[in-house]
């Protein structure tokens, strides 16, 4: 928590629980779905910088992202891999971090910084019933 702040995290509930979670003993992997939630730019900048240095012998870990700060397509490193999971719900892709790899712009357009994906917070899409079953 020291090295995460002293890198500009702030803490908050969000960073102590994720935190809790990725040291705590456990299985041979962790998923974390939308690792960012809650989560700050400094912080997710932090995070993310952490979690690289961790090393090869640490636990793998599945990360679910929007965010263009832990997921800098420019910064994947060759030990991580960048799986595309679409909406239309067809089977997961591997997707190379360069442009111009199959999935890569799929992948590029999901992602946006902290502070876009703030806007978007807890929205969600909805119909009113008057019109549900209209195209």
């Amino acid at each position: 928590m020291l090295w995460l702040v002293e890198e500009g995290a702030v803490i908050s509930d969000a960073l102590v629980v994720l935190l809790v979670g990725l040291e705590a003993e456990g299985p041979d992997f962790t998923i974390v779905d939308m690792v960012e939630d809650g989560l700050d730019h400094p912080t997710q900048a932090a995070l993310i910088a952490h979690l690289r240095r961790r090393g090869a012998q640490a636990r793998p870990l599945f990360l679910m992202t929007r965010s263009c700060t832990i997921l800098d397509l420019a910064d994947v490193g060759a030990d991580e891999a960048i799986l595309l999971c679409p909406a239309n719900h067809s089977p997961p892709t591997r997707v190379a971090p360069y442009p111009g790899a199959p999935g890569y712009e799929a992948v590029a357009t999901c992602l946006a910084a902290p502070e876009v994906r703030a806007r978007t917070a807890g929205v969600i899409a909805w119909r009113p019933p008057e019109i549900q079953g209209v195209s």
